[in-house]
């Protein structure tokens, strides 16, 4: 299940961090901590995502 959620999570941690940080840009936040302040936010909100889906593609299996 581990190994699982970490290879999700390198997928998911990329796209949400990649779309808050367009998300970002797009609204005019161009200054670098805003930038960061996204995609960190986009990882740390992948965490649970993967989690949830890791867990649900092993009761399917």
């Amino acid at each position: 299940m581990i190994r699982l959620f970490l290879i999700i999570y390198t997928l998911a941690a990329t796209t949400l961090s990649g779309t808050a940080i367009v998300a970002a840009l797009t609204v005019g936040r161009v200054d670098a901590l805003s930038i960061i302040v996204a995609a960190v936010a986009g990882a740390v909100i992948a965490l649970p995502v993967s989690w949830f889906v890791a867990k649900g593609l092993m009761q399917g299996a």
